[in-house]
C-alpha cells in the first residue's frame, strides 16, 4: 500500500503540474518577469497550493502516525547555513533562467523536447557533482 500511495501521490502531483502549466517554461518565465509582460496566474496556483498544504498539515498532525508508517519522519536539522543558502540561490537562479524546477522538469520529460532533457541531464550532473564535492 505504501508504494501504491506514493505512486498515486506522484500522479496527482504531476497532473497538477501539467494542469497548472508549471511544466511550461514560457509560463514560468512570464510569471517571474514582474517588470515586463508579467503573467500573475501562477501566483494563484501557488496560493492554492499553500491553502491545501496548510489544511493537509492540520489534518495529518492530528494523527498519531502516518497511514503506512509507524512514525513521522521529520527532518531534525533546522539550521540555516551557507550550504542551504547556496542551494536556494542556485535553485532560484536556475528556475528563473530556465523556467523549470526539478518536479516540473521530470514531469515535462513525458512530452518535452531536447531542452527539457538537457535540463534534467544537467540537474543530475549537478546532483552527482554536489555529492562528490561534499564527500
Amino acid at each position: 500500500m505504501k508504494i501504491f500511495a506514493a505512486l498515486l501521490s506522484g500522479l496527482v502531483f504531476g497532473f497538477g503540474l501539467i494542469l497548472s502549466q508549471m511544466v511550461n517554461p514560457a509560463k514560468v518565465i512570464a510569471f517571474l518577469d514582474v517588470f515586463g509582460n508579467w503573467d500573475p496566474s501562477l501566483a494563484l496556483v501557488m496560493g492554492a497550493a499553500l491553502v491545501v498544504t496548510g489544511i493537509g498539515y492540520r489534518l495529518v498532525w492530528r494523527a498519531k502516525s502516518p497511514a503506512f508508517e509507524t512514525r513521522f519522519h521529520v527532518p531534525e536539522n533546522r539550521k540555516i547555513d551557507t550550504s542551504l543558502m547556496g542551494g536556494a540561490v542556485l535553485f532560484g537562479a536556475g528556475w528563473g533562467l530556465v523556467g523549470l524546477c526539478p518536479g516540473p522538469a521530470l514531469t515535462a520529460l513525458s512530452f518535452g523536447g531536447a531542452e527539457v532533457l538537457a535540463f534534467v541531464v544537467a540537474m543530475l550532473v549537478g546532483l552527482i557533482g554536489a555529492k562528490v564535492v561534499r564527500g
